[in-house]
C-alpha cells in the first residue's frame, strides 16, 4: 500500500473512502482537493452517475486540472467549486446537502483551521460523515515539520465542539492519521 517514489500511493484512496462510508449515490465533498484529484476521481468513481464529487480548492489551476481530466474521463458528476475555507459559507453548496465531507491532508495548510472544520460540518447533512486524514505527530522524512501539522485530539475536540461525534479513528498509512465524525 506504501510507495513513496513517484508520488503513487503514499495514502490509499479507496480505503479512506471506504472508512466515509461513500457509496453509490452519495453526495461527496474534497475540500482542498489537489490538483491530481487524488480522491475525487475514485469517489466519483464510486458515487456512480446518480451522485456528486464536489472538488473543492482555492486555487482555480486546480480546479481548471480537474476539470481537464474529468471530462477526458467523461466523469459528468465532478463539480469543480472554488472556495476558501476560512470562510464560513464561502463553498457556493448548500448546507447540509453533503453525505461525505473529506479533510484530507489538508488541516495542516489551513490557517483557521476552525473555520475549515465548522465549514465542512455545514455541508453535512444529518447523519453525514466528515472523514479527516492529516500528518502524524512524528518525524519523517518529507511532509510539513512537526510544528506545521495538526494533532489529532485538536480535531477530536474540535468535532466534538461543533457537535459532530467520533465514529473511528484509524491509521491512514505510515505517516497519516485518520478520524471519521458523524454529523
Amino acid at each position: 500500500m506504501l510507495e513513496i517514489t513517484g508520488g503513487n500511493k503514499l495514502i490509499d484512496p479507496e480505503f479512506i473512502l471506504k472508512k466515509a462510508g461513500v457509496q453509490e449515490k452519495m453526495f461527496v465533498a474534497d475540500l482542498g482537493c489537489g490538483a491530481v484529484g487524488h480522491y475525487v476521481f475514485p469517489a466519483a468513481k464510486m458515487v456512480g452517475k446518480e451522485g456528486k464529487v464536489y472538488a473543492v480548492d482555492i486555487l482555480k489551476s486546480v480546479l481548471e486540472n480537474i476539470e481537464k481530466r474529468a471530462n477526458l474521463e467523461n466523469l459528468n458528476n465532478i463539480i469543480t467549486v472554488w472556495s476558501d475555507l476560512e470562510r464560513y459559507g464561502a463553498a457556493k453548496i448548500a448546507s447540509g446537502s453533503i453525505n461525505a465531507a473529506c479533510l484530507l491532508n489538508t488541516l495542516f495548510q489551513i490557517k483557521d483551521k476552525s473555520m475549515a472544520m465548522k465549514e465542512a460540518t455545514r455541508l453535512l447533512k444529518v447523519g453525514g460523515k466528515l472523514v479527516v486524514v492529516d500528518w502524524l505527530m512524528t518525524d519523517a522524512p518529507f511532509g510539513p515539520p512537526i510544528e506545521g501539522r495538526v494533532d489529532h485530539a485538536w480535531v477530536e475536540s474540535e468535532a466534538d465542539r461543533l457537535g459532530l461525534r467520533l465514529l473511528n479513528r484509524f491509521s491512514a498509512g505510515r505517516y497519516h492519521y485518520g478520524l471519521v465524525f458523524e454529523k
